[in-house]
């Protein structure tokens, strides 16, 4: 008999959610097949089995909340007794063991555990929803996204109802045009971090505006060389990066942090970059991101996005951030006021790209523009320190030239 137990979840963690069995008491189990999905508040943890046999008995049922080692559920050798003195038949008509089953095709092995279990349970035909993972894996969200799409078509009252005052029936069929979702571990913490930001720092924001010429032009003049050599494309966020750690090393105290009655200045940057993901936003971390070129940028940048779309994130990845950039550009947004991710003493908020007109010594020219928003932490960053940031920032952009001088 095998305990399957709640594995470490990582620094900080100490419980989590049963999100999703996959499978059931009787099923044949194989070793380091995925069993259970748990929900922390920070990722998403595949529990596999740590022995062969038949899943004899689930402990820890589907929204219970468990601690850390905590029992999930007992796999018992073939023809043993579980832990209730129970015997144990192997499935004869196990279907995944059946020779003559239909064979699956490669996407229906790409797809998440649970995601499959959810389409199941919904008869819905995998084909017909556009995967977010990797290489088009259809996750959960992506089943839940589509069952919230399907739900919200409108329904007529049934034939039952035509002798119910109007004002029921109306209030019936919105019932049936809602849908409630219990909010996930992470949308939780998302909701419980941006209000303790809000409630705990003094947020204040300022804004710039940055030329995009020069870095537009570099970027164009060497981007095939660039990705020829370093196998990854030039991008923006490389630039702004760098900006970043060059303006931070000046302006040391949006760098900072409150712990208790002290301040804790950081001489290195942890640099926090936001991606959206289906289950929403997660900040993983570029670690000493002063000591990176604008490859290892790009390809840190790269590798952590594609890991947090799979939901592969790991504790570390998200750990130890001393400031966060996040790119509201991507969805077009042309200005906004980014919220602090806590403690942290500052945030750059970047975004779209934009044509406009610009007077320039009596001229008005067409230049391409970005609105820059610095929030920052008015307890630790006064205001000369928060323009002064955000302008070091933008000269660097408007002369990438001085990334390499180091001025």
């Amino acid at each position: 008999m095998t305990e399957i137990r709640v594995p470490t979840l990582g620094e900080s963690v100490t419980e989590a959610t049963v999100a999703t069995w996959f499978k059931s008491p009787g099923d044949t189990i194989a070793m380091d097949e995925m069993l259970c999905e748990l929900e922390t508040d920070k990722v998403t943890v595949e529990v596999p089995a740590t022995a062969e046999g038949v899943l004899s008995e689930i402990i820890a049922k589907e929204g219970d909340t468990v601690g850390l080692d905590a029992i999930l559920a007992i796999i018992s050798e073939e023809g043993k007794q579980n832990s209730k003195g129970i015997k144990v038949e192997e499935k004869v008509n196990a279907p995944s063991k059946k020779p003559n089953d239909k064979p699956a095709t490669p996407a229906d092995i790409e797809h998440a555990p649970s995601a499959k279990k959810l389409m199941k349970e919904n008869d819905i035909d995998a084909s017909s929803i556009s995967g977010t993972g990797r290489d088009g894996r259809v996750m959960k969200e992506d089943v839940q996204a589509n069952l919230s799409i399907t739900s919200a078509e409108p329904k007529s009252p049934n034939q039952s109802q035509t002798n119910i005052p109007s004002s029921k029936v109306d209030s019936v069929i919105e019932e049936e045009q809602q849908e409630r979702i219990k909010m996930t571990r992470l949308r939780q913490t998302i909701a419980k971090r941006l209000k303790e930001a809000q409630n705990t720092a003094a947020m204040l924001t300022t804004y710039n505006e940055v030329d995009m010429s020069s870095v537009m032009e570099i970027r164009n003049k060497y981007k095939i060389d660039f990705e020829k050599k370093h196998s990854v494309k030039l991008g923006f966020m490389s630039f702004f990066v760098k900006a970043c750690c060059h303006a931070l090393y000046e302006v040391p105290e949006v760098n900072a942090q409150i712990e208790g009655d002290e301040l804790v200045f950081n001489k290195f940057v942890n640099m926090g970059v936001a991606v959206g993901t289906p289950t929403g936003l997660v900040v993983p971390i570029l670690k000493h991101a002063e000591k990176m070129g604008f490859a290892k940028v790009e390809k840190s940048i790269s590798a952590l996005g594609q890991k947090a779309r799979d939901g592969k994130l790991s504790m570390a990845d998200m750990q130890g951030g001393t400031f966060t950039i996040s790119n509201g550009g991507v969805y077009g947004s042309l200005m906004s006021s980014p919220i602090l991710n806590y403690p942290q003493s500052g945030i750059l908020g970047m975004h779209k790209i934009q044509e406009r007109p610009i007077a320039i010594k009596g001229e008005v020219i067409i230049k391409p523009m970005m609105y820059l928003a610095l929030s920052y932490d008015h307890r630790i960053v006064d205001g000369k320190g928060a323009v002064t940031f955000l302008v070091r920032v933008k000269d660097a952009l408007e002369d990438p030239h001085r990334l390499l001088m180091d001025i």
